[in-house]
Parts: C-alpha cells; structure tokens; sequence
C-alpha cells in the first residue's frame, strides 16, 4: 500500500540534517509553508538508503504535509506566497539603484550582487512568489489598509517590518499612551490577518547605540528606552502571533554602509534585511 504521501510532489535535495550526508533525497514544503519536509526519495528496493533518508525527516513538518494532504490539497507542490507588510525597511527599492527590495532578494537572488546567496533563495527551494504589500512611510495604522481584500487560498509567510515611523512621528517621546496604542492596533492588524505564519521584525538604530548620532530631536535616554519599549512590543506580539525577527541586534553589528539618507535600508542594507528573514524562514 502506497504512503498517503507519495502523491506530493517531490524537489531534488541534499539531506540538510547531516551535512556529511551525501545522500540525495527529495524536499517537499510542508503545506503550512514552513521547514522542508524531508521524505524518501531513493532507488526503489534500497532499504539502507530508505532507512538513512526516513532518519531525515522532520517529525513537525511531516505532520503538516500529511493534515494538508488530508485537507483536500492537490498532488502538485504548492506555490509560496511570501507577502510583505509594513514600511520602508520592506519598500526600499527606490533608495538604490538596482531598484532591489528584502522581498525580491529572498525570492529570488542576484547572484551578480550578492554570491554569496546564489542557490540561497526561496526559489531554490521550490516555487514561490511575492505579494509585495509594504509602503514606504507607513506606521502601524496603515497596516490595516495593506491587507485589505487579502484572502490567501495558498500557503503563504508574512513578513513585518513596523514601528520606526511611529518612533519618529512621536513615540520616541511618549510617555504612555501612544504605546498602548500601536500594540492594540498592531495586535488588532495580525489577529484578523489571514496569513500565518508571520514573522515580525524588531525596530533597528541608525545611530549603532551612538548618542552624538541622535537625529529625534528627543533626549536620547527617553528616545532609547521608548525604542526598547517598541520592540518588547513586537516581541511578544511575534509569540502569539508568529516568530520574532531580531533586526535591530543583526543592525548592531553592522556599518553606515548598511543606511542612506540616515534611517533607510542601503542596497547592502536590504540584503542584510534579507539574511535575516531568510535565516528565519
């Protein structure tokens, strides 16, 4: 009797558990659009090989292949929707000259800019495509508007960058209530968002800690601890809603390369948005 999952569609893949191996095996995306599944994908009658490839797979995502199967999926391998919400750190194509957004690099490398990622993207890993929602400008009330009239039938991963905007038009400075405000707008946003999972990026510093870099016009001790409170927002909001992205410590490490006209993501600075997320995913 056949696996209930032999009708999946089946990639071509290295064995990612153990990196020794050079087994070949196929990777299917789990239905829910998370980690490959590793499945059984060796000559017919080969037990040793069959016993290596099963020793692969991940329990989590199996599952999730099968209840999707189950569900009433199709035999082909379903497309990715990666959808992007939020501001300019998603929206940065117009401050470099490639015109190059976090978004296109994930889905789809350039291998002449950045080699390092050449076969380290989401379409190397099976079909996908992006729904790129995200404005440059936009504060956590504009979310609602980004998602209006979504209703994914695929599976699909939302990706969130918010909050900077907010700092600079005032909560850098709050003292309260304007923080009780964006968490129950942004909790309100990813609560009737139809997409899971989501994964939600910390607010990144410009400055790298610096205060003589301070451009708020705001104490940097109320600007900084406000900065934190943004983030914890973020942070617990990811835990029930989808998984939290550090940007803002991956930024730390970085150089004003990473920056243009001050606070946005650079060419570099949107690949380095990109390893992160994709490190995520």
């Amino acid at each position: 009797m056949k696996s209930p999952l032999c009708r999946l569609t089946r990639v071509p893949g290295a064995c990612r558990t153990k990196p020794s191996c050079t087994h070949r095996v196929d990777a299917v995306r789990g239905l829910d659009g998370r980690t490959p599944t590793v499945l059984q994908g060796m000559r017919r009658g080969d037990n040793r090989r069959r016993f290596v490839a099963t020793a692969c797979c991940s329990v989590l995502t199996l599952a999730a292949a099968v209840q999707g199967e189950a569900a009433g999926r199709g035999p082909g391998q379903p497309v990715l929707t990666v959808h992007t919400f939020g501001d300019s750190v998603l929206d940065c194509a117009r401050y470099n000259a490639e015109g190059l957004d976090p978004g296109q690099l994930l889905v789809k490398n350039d291998d002449r800019l950045f080699p390092e990622f050449k076969r380290h993207d989401l379409q190397s890993r099976g079909p996908v495509r992006l729904a790129h929602r995200a404005v440059d400008g936009a504060t956590v009330e504009d979310l609602a508007a980004q998602a209006r009239g979504l209703h994914p039938r695929e599976p699909s991963v939302g990706l969130l960058t918010i909050g900077g905007n907010d700092l600079i038009r005032g909560l850098a400075s709050d003292t309260g209530s304007g923080m009780r405000a964006f968490e129950r707008t942004l909790d309100a946003f990813l609560t009737r968002l139809p997409i899971r999972p989501m994964l939600m990026a910390s607010v990144y510093d410009p400055t790298f800690g610096d205060d003589a870099r301070n451009f708020l016009g705001v104490e940097a001790r109320v600007a900084r601890a406000n900065h934190r409170r943004v983030n914890a927002i973020i942070e617990a909001l990811a835990q029930r809603h989808g998984r939290f992205v550090d940007l803002h410590a991956h930024f730390l490490s970085g150089d004003p390369s990473w920056f243009t006209r001050t606070i946005e993501p650079s060419l570099r600075g949107a690949s380095e948005v990109r390893r992160v997320f994709l490190a995520a995913m």
